[in-house]
């Protein structure tokens, strides 16, 4: 069977075949090549032809041929025909995945609009394609995570930037992890991960620790949020625990998280220096050592893993976060500022642009929020700080997430992160 010409279609009140592109119409080459043209053109018209007037088996028997004559066709013609079955829903599949394949310049229509490419289809293809093919897939309207999951495994600066700003795009826990690792060193990725409606928790107050100011800005927003669901419906576990002595060790952490009070009263009673306070002014005046970070650390409630995170951090609105969420003021941001002897004025006399950005920081996050931070690091920096975990840190390797958990990999890209 062979389509019928455009006009005795028009005739029988049918709609015409799309148009073919100039390349398959041009007879003037050697005659030989013509006729592979008119024979592609031909085959090209068959599997245009509605469902209605043709069989399944004959459009993928036209294909079949189509595809050996495409295989030491030129490039024109193969794009000609890419353009032309391009937006059929019936276009046999084979065909679609051949062109998908071919050169940049053929493929590309396929890859962008084909909807008849399964997710499948593309896992396939963008295994044996290269990174030109792979950005193209990375513009379609929708991905599926499946099909994300295998673009990203390439770690393609270029690919990964395309699928991160398309919103069509839906990203799997282990898509956001490599990406998230990456990040470290690959910072411009941050402001586009902040972005992703997928980001959890865990990925947003990790990355806090090597994104810039902004971005910083904004993961406190978004992440900085109330626990007061979490405290009503744990409140009457706490006395339980209490009662059998904070047996359970999972139990206590997990409560440590949840609790609404964040200064440590045991360490502050046993304190030399009398309270956090004064541990403070000390330190403003003799300088940050590594006995008064664990003694802030402890009194603020946080293990000294945690306290040397915040402390040691370049960028300071972990600070902010600490003194906040625990009822310190703002004058003792200035003074932990000058334990650790950063400047707190530029040149013209000013306040320092990195003191007022924390300063910043702690004006625009409530106690509350700031302590479901503070708890929130750590609890994911410090709780699943076991020896393989640490062996890991060590070695640079990020543990499995269902082997280890969710703070241990945080654990491992904060605490494993070298600039």
């Amino acid at each position: 069977m062979v389509a019928m010409p455009a006009q005795s279609r028009k005739m029988r009140g049918e709609d015409p075949l799309p148009a073919l592109d100039p390349i398959l119409e041009d007879d003037t080459v050697d005659s030989s090549v013509a006729t592979r043209r008119q024979l592609v053109k031909r085959l090209a018209d068959v599997i245009c032809i509605p469902s209605s007037q043709l069989t399944p088996q004959e459009r993928h028997m036209a294909g079949d041929v189509l595809v050996e004559l495409l295989r030491d066709a030129d490039i024109e013609l193969r794009e000609g025909v890419a353009k032309r079955i391009v937006m059929l829903n019936e276009a046999p599949r084979t065909i679609l995945v051949i062109l998908a394949k071919d050169d940049i310049r053929v493929a590309k229509h396929i890859l962008e609009n084909s909807l008849s490419l399964t997710d499948s289809d593309l896992i396939q293809i963008s295994k044996t394609v290269s990174s030109e093919h792979r950005k193209v897939i990375a513009h379609r309207r929708k991905l599926s995570d499946s099909v994300v999951d295998s673009l990203v495994q390439f770690l393609e600066d270029d690919v990964v930037t395309v699928l991160l700003k398309n919103m069509g795009a839906s990203f799997s826990e282990t898509a956001l992890q490599r990406i998230l690792t990456i990040s470290r060193n690959e910072t411009h990725f941050i402001p586009l991960l902040n972005r992703r409606e997928e980001l959890r928790p865990s990925h947003g107050l990790t990355m806090f620790w090597w994104a810039d100011g902004p971005t910083r800005k904004k993961i406190l927003a978004r992440f900085g949020v109330s626990r007061s669901v979490l405290q009503e419906s744990c409140a009457d576990l706490f006395p339980r625990a209490a009662a059998d002595g904070w047996q359970d060790a999972g139990v206590r952490k997990a409560l440590q998280f949840v609790e609404r009070r964040q200064r440590n009263r045991a360490a502050i009673a046993r304190n030399e220096h009398g309270g956090l306070e004064q541990v403070i002014e000390a330190a403003a005046e003799n300088g940050l050592d590594p006995h008064l970070t664990e003694e802030i650390s402890y009194m603020s409630g946080v293990k000294p893993a945690t306290g040397a995170q915040i402390l040691t951090d370049e960028g300071g609105e972990g600070i902010a976060v600490l003194c906040k969420s625990t009822g310190l003021k703002r004058e003792m941001v200035e003074k932990l500022w000058a334990a650790l002897r950063r400047p707190a004025m530029d040149e013209a006399g000013e306040v320092h642009p990195s003191l007022r950005r924390v300063i910043e920081a702690y004006d625009s996050i409530s106690t509350d929020k700031a302590q479901t931070v503070l708890r929130y690091w750590n609890w994911s920096l410090t709780s699943s700080l076991n020896k393989d975990v640490l062996r890991y840190i060590r070695d640079g390797v990020i543990p499995r997430e269902e082997e280890h958990g969710a703070a241990a990999i945080t654990a491992a890209l904060v605490f494993g992160h070298r600039r």
